[in-house]
């Protein structure tokens, strides 16, 4: 995952806003693996200290946490579910929600939109739809386990997002943002880990 979100972000933003272009919603032109509507549209106001990498990321990323919120909310409407991984279910909700408005605040001071959204692009341990089906048919004990699973792959797949932006990235706060990413995931993987263990 880690490899296919660096070569993304080494491609020429122009060329990203041409494929985007070209590609359709799930046509034959797409990018493989990926189903991004228009994708992120840059205008000439660009802010001169976002990098093609800065914006990358933060394009990737706001899907990536809408999707780990929807996950949460998937597994809080159900019952019989262990308290401790319902816990943790509204600490990833309260954790991301602000982060994405923050990243949605740079992408608009950037004149940078995301119309049509990045969700069906497969980065950074995003869940498929049958992926998603599964969680949602899930019961009880067996949601939490699969709930677990499904989320330490998706916050590894952050993990490594973010750490490319650390390694490549030139706007600070963005950067502050991907090591803030990482400390928070990597202690939220380990308590999960603890977890499946238990559950």
């Amino acid at each position: 995952m880690k490899t296919r979100f660096a070569a993304a972000a080494a491609l020429p933003l122009a060329a990203m806003i041409a494929l985007a272009g070209c590609s359709g919603t799930s046509g034959s032109g797409s990018m493989p693996g990926m189903d991004h509507g228009s994708g992120p549209m840059a205008t000439a106001t660009t802010a001169a200290d976002a990098s093609e990498t800065d914006i990358m990321f933060v394009t990737m990323m706001i899907p990536h946490h809408e999707q780990a919120i929807e996950m949460s909310d998937t597994l809080l409407g159900k019952t019989g579910v262990d308290d401790r991984v319902t816990a943790l279910a509204e600490q990833i909700k309260a954790a991301q929600g602000p982060e994405i408005e923050t990243m949605e605040g740079w992408l608009s001071d950037w004149g940078v939109s995301m119309s049509g959204g990045m969700s069906g692009m497969d980065h950074g341990g995003m869940m498929s739809e049958s992926d998603m089906q599964e969680l949602a048919d899930a019961e009880g004990g067996d949601a939490a386990r699969l709930y677990l699973e499904q989320m330490i792959e998706h916050h590894e797949g952050a993990v490594d997002m973010a750490q490319d932006e650390i390694d490549d990235g030139q706007n600070s706060e963005v950067v502050d943002l991907a090591r803030s990413i990482i400390d928070s995931q990597t202690a939220e993987i380990a308590t999960m880990k603890d977890l499946l263990a238990s559950v």
